[in-house]
């Protein structure tokens, strides 16, 4: 396995410059990481104050590793935070994060570079986010003795750890000087191949950070205008074309429900295929442009006092979001919520960010690798549907059955609070071994 590392570590730059002229993201994760050593050394040239780096693979992960961060930042306002990313997509939108010191992209893997980053850096803690186990960075804090978190980590028995051929990914997962996982199925892997001593359950950190983003709550005066005063919204969010492609369906069918779609991707090609799909809708953007016009000669947009008008019916009950920071906010506004990804071969997205606000969800029957998502479907606060028609039938049945409406939301919202906690024992680790003092 390890021979295999290295041939990885080795093409991954070299294809990724290769496609750089034609791949987007490829172009970003080679321009990020240009000179990438000469401008962390000029930014870390005068610092003198203890570094917490946490690294993270994409955007996901950075969400589910920022309550930890955010609460240290709170109890330690000294304290200097670096936050990496492997991921453009990640990067891109985070590089600006307010409470990262410096936001880089991750040099990539092998065991000059990771020392040299170490050289530079001197991080007092390290904290790796779920999934991301990158060879010789792990060795080189454990070499340094410089304290090693992962944190909100999940394990199955299909990963290399727990099979015969797994040695060199056993190796990495003993560099760490603390692995908190999310459940119990988790620890029981990990003692299995003899990790005991440092393996801790905490739960997963994504259900603190949805809760203080339904406590910070700001509104969206654009979709409020845009839903005005109906009362039924459907809010389908991380959208990919096979989600559409069901959903598109029961909107043809259902024109006095409001639809607010937030595909995955808000690259102009993938807007554009939602365009295409939902020809009656409007863009976000589109419906914020200054001084509206009325959409047909017939219709107005919105009244005066910002409430949307009733009057006209050639006004689209669809609005395609097509810009990126608003899908942990669109939430709040839905009646019934559908989380896309559950008809890809990947798998649903986060379900979490839906569920806090108390809101039924409904999703794809691909759900089982993510234990969130099968939590809240065991608590009656989600379902899983196979086609347009069993979408149609809980749609239908929700809408209807008042009392059922109620014990699904009530459902959703309290398997989130339940859960939450895992910033706290992360954090109360950090604090009580000194790890920020030593």
């Amino acid at each position: 396995m390890k021979f295999l590392y290295q041939i990885f570590i080795t093409l991954y730059p070299m294809v990724a410059r290769l496609i750089s002229g034609k791949n987007g993201k490829a172009k970003l994760w080679v321009a990020g990481r240009e000179n990438i050593f000469q401008r962390l050394q000029e930014a870390f040239a005068n610092n003198k104050g203890k570094v917490v780096w946490m690294h993270c693979s994409s955007l996901g992960e950075f969400e589910q590793g920022r309550p930890v961060i955010e609460s240290i930042k709170k109890d330690n306002p000294s304290i200097k935070v670096l936050i990496t990313f492997f991921s453009p997509s990640g990067y891109e939108i985070r590089k600006n994060y307010e409470l990262a010191d410096w936001v880089f992209y991750l040099p990539m893997d092998n065991d000059t570079n990771a020392a040299r980053f170490y050289d530079i850096v001197k991080p007092s803690v390290v904290l790796f986010v779920k999934y991301e186990f990158w060879f010789y960075y792990l060795k080189e804090a454990k070499e340094r003795n410089i304290p090693l978190l992962l944190i909100s980590a999940i394990f199955r028995d299909s990963q290399p750890f727990f099979k015969w051929y797994g040695n060199f990914n056993r190796q990495m997962l003993g560099f760490f000087t603390m692995l908190f996982v999310q459940n119990d199925e988790s620890v029981e892997l990990l003692n299995s191949i003899g990790i005991k001593d440092n393996v801790a359950i905490s739960g997963d950190t994504r259900f603190d950070r949805v809760l203080n983003i339904a406590q910070q709550f700001e509104p969206i005066p654009a979709i409020e205008a845009f839903i005005g005063n109906h009362q039924q919204v459907i809010v389908a969010g991380s959208t990919w074309l096979e989600d559409d492609e069901v959903l598109y369906h029961y909107a043809k069918m259902h024109p006095h429900i409001m639809f607010i779609i937030a595909p995955h991707d808000v690259q102009e090609s993938r807007v554009d295929e939602c365009v295409a799909l939902y020809p009656d809708a409007i863009t976000f953007s589109s419906w914020c442009s200054v001084d509206r016009l009325p959409l047909t000669p017939d219709s107005t947009s919105v009244s005066v006092n910002g409430n949307r008008s009733t009057e006209h019916p050639n006004e689209p009950n669809i609005i395609i979001i097509d810009n990126i920071g608003l899908l942990s906010r669109l939430y709040k506004y839905a009646t019934i919520c559908f989380v896309g990804g559950g008809f890809g071969e990947d798998g649903v997205h986060n379900v979490l960010e839906a569920a806090v606000y108390g809101k039924p969800v409904i999703m794809g029957p691909e759900y089982g690798k993510y234990f969130e998502a099968e939590g809240l479907v065991d608590a009656k606060g989600a379902y899983s549907v196979e086609s347009t028609i069993e979408l149609e039938q809980i749609i239908n049945k929700l809408f209807n059955d008042n009392l059922l409406y109620e014990t699904v939301c009530n459902a959703a919202g309290d398997y989130v609070a339940i859960h939450a906690g895992a910033t706290g024992i992360i954090t109360k680790y950090i604090y009580e071994k000194r790890l920020l003092t030593n």
